[in-house]
Formats: structure tokens, C-alpha cells, sequence
């Protein structure tokens, strides 16, 4: 895909991001990537270390916001913040993850919920697309 894998969109009351990728995995990475960058999450340096995340979901949709939830809730309970993505989606349905985290330095905007509003996973020319409303 051409151009950046996420960008802000427009939203009345909240923040939100189309996030495009090749597949489901490239598309969970950007997702993951433009929440952070949305949340203005700047790491420390420092010693880093990995973790296992492992989801199940219905669908995609259902197990993408799972995904972001997953990781808002490791940002805001241990501050940390995370600098690589190495992540497995089966059948739209299970997800397995091996991320690294690096502790956080400053988070300039709290995003309190990842929304199901209007969530679509679409195909599109190069791939796939969502638009994911972020409840700030």
C-alpha cells in the first residue's frame, strides 16, 4: 500500500484513524502504531522486555478492538509502551502476539476506549482498511 498505514480522521466528538494494512496482521500492527502515536506515547530508554498476548474474538472486528484494549489497558496499568509487533491472526477469530515493551516517558492525551462505532474491516485496492473510533 502506498502513502502512510494510518491517518486521523475527522470525528465530532471523539478521535479516530483510518488504518490501512496488506492483511489482518500488518492492519492489528499499524492499529497498534496510530493508537499510540494518537495517545502522543513517548517511550524512555531503557531495558526492554517481551510479552505473549494471546486473543480470541468472534470476528475481526471483534478481535481487533480486543487487541487495542489489550494493549490500552498493559499501557495505562504498568506504563509501558510498545516498540515492536510480531503478531499471528487464524481464522479472523484467535490472535497470538509477541510485542516488546519499553517504559513510558509522557502520554499526552488518555484514550479511555477503543469503540465498535461503525467498525468495518473493508478490502480495498492493496489490501484492507477500518476506520476505529477512540473514546478520548
Amino acid at each position: 500500500m502506498e502513502g502512510r498505514d494510518f491517518e486521523e480522521v475527522e470525528h465530532t466528538a471523539d478521535s479516530a484513524l483510518r488504518i490501512r494494512g496488506a492483511n489482518l496482521e500488518q492492519l492489528f500492527c499499524n492499529a497498534a502504531v496510530g493508537m499510540m502515536q494518537l495517545a502522543g506515547i513517548e517511550s524512555l530508554a531503557g531495558p526492554t522486555r517481551k510479552r505473549r498476548i494471546e486473543l480470541q474474538a468472534s470476528d475481526s472486528e471483534s478481535l481487533l478492538v480486543a487487541w487495542l484494549e489489550e494493549l490500552l489497558y498493559v499501557i495505562e496499568m504498568e506504563e509501558v509502551s510498545f516498540t515492536k509487533f510480531d503478531l499471528t491472526v487464524e481464522d479472523n477469530t484467535s490472535l497470538t502476539a509477541k510485542v516488546q515493551e519499553a517504559p513510558i516517558g509522557n502520554i499526552k492525551r488518555h484514550i479511555k476506549a477503543v469503540t465498535y462505532h461503525d467498525l468495518k474491516i473493508a478490502q480495498v485496492e492493496g489490501g484492507l482498511e477500518v476506520t476505529v473510533v477512540f473514546d478520548v
